[in-house]
């Protein structure tokens, strides 16, 4: 891959190895072994495995190599470990690196299989967790320790959207030797700058934007080329985490139009944060690109555009309830990052596992909407959503 190619081009070319047929399209190698020349040939092999060189699927596969070169060459990354799916990355790299004893500090608001992670499982295993708001840079200047190992945060919490400084963060952490593990989906690959602003480590649900078309779960984490094959890599191939050829060569074909999907979404959400500026039936109208944003200059900064979720407030669940029913376009579900547009109600589906106290502290209310553009009209969806809304 020529490294002075742009995103759009590398997100096309970038990785791809083909085979003795010359095939466009990369090829799915759906294979769980390799086969060896000599009995020698394979001894040398468990000794030193090259970058071409595989041994068993749950270790490495070519299809999974060309998306896991592909998108670190997008993120900036020296290399990656593709995951069976998003939460695989995260609880991957945590785990890979954490033991009885480490100290972890992690933003509060956390999507809710994150916080289980980290309040239920690392916790069970000696690890201690001290929880702090991300947006305020002095409670993690008091919690990081000489003995924290790890931080930990969404760089745009879900589904509130309260982002946190990355920069600033990073620079507390690395004070104390600290590694900076980052969960990006809301600012997607595309809009990421995370690495050059300071995170060692960033992970995705790929089910979300890079497969963005509702086919596959996956996920990926991203780092330097030492942590990835030293400390990521003996973990998730023991412990089987690994993504299938198959789901690689999906992500393969969702990154070639990553970059003109996500672009598209991001403008529908700031048009339909515009319209709806001022609306009697919102209680609140969040959406980290607009100019109404408190974080609105960190934003601007730190991803340039805003991403592709919108959230509303409609006062009440029987509001937000029926407004979702009325919705016509966006699907009732609990993705996001797709093709299609989808709306979710946080407080009963993807953070209902929270008690009302809190759902209350980190600021996700009966009558929160979270509302993921998709790549339709952006007229037609902003008609629809004023017409969910006159049925409240």
């Amino acid at each position: 891959m020529d490294k002075s190619w742009n995103s759009r081009t590398q997100l096309v070319h970038g990785g791809t190895a083909r085979s003795q047929w010359g095939e466009v399209s990369e090829s799915i190698f759906m294979t769980q072994g390799f086969v060896y020349d000599s009995a020698e040939a394979a001894a040398q092999r468990f000794i030193e495995c090259g970058p071409d060189e595989f041994i068993y699927a749950r270790y490495g596969n070519p299809t999974v190599a060309m998306f896991e070169r592909r998108i670190a060459g997008l993120e900036g990354a020296e290399d990656a470990f593709a995951t069976a799916s998003g939460m695989a990355a995260v609880s991957g790299a945590l785990m890979s690196m954490l033991r009885a004893g480490d100290h972890v500090v992690a933003a509060r608001a956390l999507f809710g299989s994150c916080l289980y992670v980290l309040e239920e499982v690392l916790t069970r295993y000696g690890v201690e967790v001290t929880f702090v708001d991300g947006a305020d840079l002095e409670q993690w200047r008091a919690a990081i320790r000489p003995t924290t190992r790890v931080v930990f945060f969404e760089t745009i919490a879900n589904p509130t959207q309260e982002v946190v400084d990355i920069r600033g963060v990073a620079d507390l952490a690395h004070g104390v030797g600290a590694t900076v593990v980052i969960d990006n989906v809301f600012a997607t690959p595309v809009f990421s700058n995370a690495i050059a602003q300071g995170a060692d480590v960033v992970v995705y649900s790929a089910t979300k934007h890079i497969d963005g078309q509702g086919r596959a779960l996956g996920g990926v984490i991203l780092g330097t080329r030492d942590f990835i094959r030293k400390t990521v890599e003996p973990y998730m191939k023991h412990t089987g985490g690994s993504m299938s050829p198959f789901t690689a060569w999906i992500m393969l074909k969702g990154l070639e139009t990553i970059d003109l999907r996500v672009r598209a979404q991001a403008a529908s959400a700031l048009a339909l944060t515009d319209a709806l500026q001022g609306h009697p039936k919102l209680a609140q109208v969040i959406y980290p690109g607009h100019s109404s944003h408190p974080q609105h200059d960190l934003v601007a900064r730190q991803m340039g555009k805003g991403g592709t979720v919108v959230t509303l407030d409609l006062g009440g669940q029987a509001q937000a309830f029926r407004f979702l029913n009325a919705v016509k376009i966006a699907l009732i579900s609990n993705n996001l990052g797709d093709t299609k547009s989808i709306i979710t109600h946080p407080a009963t589906t993807t953070h209902q596992r929270l008690s009302d106290e809190q759902r209350a502290t980190l600021g996700i209310t009966p009558g929160m909407v979270r509302l993921s553009m998709g790549i339709e009209d952006t007229d037609d969806l902003i008609a629809d959503v004023m017409q969910a809304l006159d049925s409240v």
